[in-house]
């Protein structure tokens, strides 16, 4: 049996349903994010889980809480898994981050690798921290499904990596809606991407929401 990682992204927050920055501020979900939870632990609780690991902010940990109620596995909360810090564009929508500062906006969304939010981190900052959890799951897991909840940003980081595409491009190259779960299997030939961005699990109310 190989080693496979679940990305599963966090269900629906004010700031994703009205499309603003949300990284370092520990928001809840909504009702309709705790309803993507369930949705995700009803379709997926049969599966031989070996781990979770999990973001500690609230909203990650209350979208992994029905899964690891149900099947009674405490998870491995790590701090490299946390989004993105935006610094001093927390909860501000895109529209005003380029109104306010338009040419730090310009040059984060050309390259955000190396160019981070005003007061926030950079997305090569994010690969690092991040990339140390999953190195720590290869190394303490040789084989198993392995749930790892987390954020838009992060998992698009994590991805890029694990599968060769440039760090600077993850917010124009993958998709991560909220609720969403993305699969890579580690085989003999390194990562294999899965499944990318599945909602399936959730129905299509709840597909359609508004915000990303």
């Amino acid at each position: 049996m190989s080693l496979t990682l679940y990305f599963l992204r966090h269900g629906q927050t004010e700031c994703s349903r009205n499309n603003s920055f949300c990284g370092s501020i520990d928001s809840e979900l909504t009702p309709e994010g705790l309803e993507m939870a369930k949705a995700f632990a009803d379709a997926y609780n049969s599966t031989h889980w070996t781990a979770i690991f999990c973001s500690p902010m609230r909203r990650t940990m209350e979208t992994a809480k029905p899964l690891y109620q149900t099947i009674a596995m405490e998870p491995q909360l790590r701090d490299g898994l946390k989004e993105i810090d935006y610094g001093k564009w927390e909860e501000k929508t895109p529209e005003v981050i380029s109104r306010e500062y338009h040419d730090d906006y310009i040059r984060w969304s050309a390259d955000p690798a190396w160019n981070a939010p005003n007061g926030g981190e950079m997305a090569v900052t994010i690969a690092s921290r991040a990339m140390q959890v999953i190195e720590e799951i290869k190394q303490n897991y040789s084989s198993g499904n392995i749930l790892v909840v987390s954020h838009k940003a992060t998992i698009r980081i994590i991805l890029c990596n694990l599968l060769g595409i440039d760090v600077g491009r993850f917010r124009f190259r993958l998709g991560c809606p909220v609720g969403s779960i993305s699969i890579v299997e580690f085989t003999s030939h390194g990562p294999l991407l899965k499944a990318l961005a599945d909602r399936t699990h959730l129905d299509e109310r709840l597909r359609n929401l508004p915000g990303t």
